[in-house]
C-alpha cells in the first residue's frame, strides 16, 4: 500500500497500532472529519475481527513454516507482523483447519490479507468473530477499538482450549520430512 510508506514510516509502530492510523490518516486526506457521518460509514465497513478457518494447501506446509520461521510471512503487506501473530494463536481442529480470530480493517473481508493467506491456505471460512450490534466501532462509541478490544477475548480463550498449536502441528511435520 503506497499509502502506508508515505504516510508512516514502517517499523516505528506495531502493525495493529500503524494499519489504525494509516487509515485514519486516509480519511483525514480525503478530507473527512473525525466526527462525521460519511467517516463514521467509512469506519463502520473497515473495522471488524473475523475467525478465519483455513487448510494448509497440499504440499505447502514446509514453505509455511519457513516462511513463520523467516519471518517473511506477509511481508509487504500492512499487516506485517499480524501473520506471525495469528499463526502464533492458530489452533489445528479436528476438521483439519487452522482457526484464528483475525482483525481486518478493509472494506471486504481480509481484503488485504486474503492474497498473503491464499499462497499457503484455502481459506475454508471466514466470519465475524463477534455480534457486530455490539462492536464499539460499527456502532459509533468508541472509533479505532477493534485494535486493542478485547470482544473475542472468549472465543480466543476457547479456541486456545481447542485442538492442538497450528505451530506444532507445523513442526511435527518438518520433523517427518527430514526422517
Amino acid at each position: 500500500m503506497i499509502l502506508t510508506g508515505y504516510l508512516l514510516a514502517p517499523g516505528a509502530l506495531s502493525p495493529r497500532t500503524r494499519r489504525s492510523k494509516v487509515l485514519l490518516q486516509f480519511v483525514e486526506v480525503l478530507g473527512a472529519r473525525k466526527e462525521s457521518a460519511k467517516n463514521r460509514r467509512i469506519l463502520k465497513c473497515i473495522c471488524m475481527r473475523y475467525l478465519v478457518r483455513a487448510r494448509v494447501k497440499p504440499g505447502r506446509e514446509k514453505d509455511l513454516l519457513n516462511a513463520i520461521q523467516s519471518e517473511t510471512l506477509g511481508e509487504g503487506s500492512v499487516a506485517e507482523g499480524e501473520y506471525l501473530r495469528n499463526m502464533k494463536d492458530a489452533r489445528l481442529c479436528g476438521d483439519d483447519t487452522a482457526r484464528w480470530v483475525e482483525v481486518c480493517y478493509c472494506p471486504t473481508p481480509l481484503q488485504e490479507e486474503r492474497p498473503y493467506w491464499e499462497e499457503y491456505f484455502d481459506l475454508t471460512r471466514v466470519q465475524d468473530a463477534h455480534d457486530r450490534g455490539k462492536c464499539r466501532d460499527n456502532n459509533g462509541s468508541e472509533p479505532w477499538a477493534c485494535g486493542g478490544c478485547d470482544c473475542t477475548a472468549r472465543l480466543e480463550q476457547k479456541l486456545a482450549n481447542t485442538g492442538k498449536p497450528f505451530l506444532q502441528f507445523l513442526r511435527e511435520i518438518a520433523v517427518r520430512w527430514k526422517s
